[in-house]
């Protein structure tokens, strides 16, 4: 018969969040020397690994938008159809895109700068189109402060 030596483990008593108000108990189990017991729960042992951070999606468009323009201004390419066809997407979806430059050079700079998140960010590409589309630089800005406004 081979030897065995105790293991203490701590369980939970309770409902969850039982270890944070304190509610412990122990239990105390012999297992093989060369053995160690998983206590985790299937649930807990297949836990994902929390995402890596990534650039927001808007970010992203808004230099993509950026670079197309650089190329419609330079003659590198004709027109939107022509960017299109290129980057298998409709007209209509690089309208939306080019769109974005339609926004203050306070807006656009901030939406650059923002920094890589592993959530889900407020700052979107949907929710800046409306405010594209107001022709005021001020009053763009005063929109986009009452959308960043959770943020704060």
């Amino acid at each position: 018969m081979a030897a065995y030596r105790e293991q203490t483990v701590e369980i939970a008593l309770g409902p969850k969040g039982a270890f944070q108000t304190g509610i412990v108990g122990a239990l105390k189990r012999r297992v093989a020397p060369d053995q160690t017991v998983n206590t985790l729960s299937a649930k807990a042992r297949n836990r994902k690994p929390p995402k890596a951070p990534q650039t927001p999606k808007v970010v992203e468009l808004l230099r993509t938008a950026q670079e197309w323009r650089r190329q419609i201004d330079a003659g590198e390419v004709r027109n939107q159809a022509e960017i299109a066809r290129r980057e298998e997407i409709t007209r209509a979806r690089v309208t939306q895109i080019l769109g974005l430059l339609r926004l203050a050079p306070a807006i656009q700079a901030h939406v650059l700068s923002l920094p890589d998140m592993a959530n889900l960010p407020i700052i979107t590409e949907r929710s800046l189109r409306p405010i594209a589309q107001i022709g005021s630089q001020s009053d763009q800005r005063a929109r986009f402060r009452e959308l960043i406004q959770p943020l704060d």
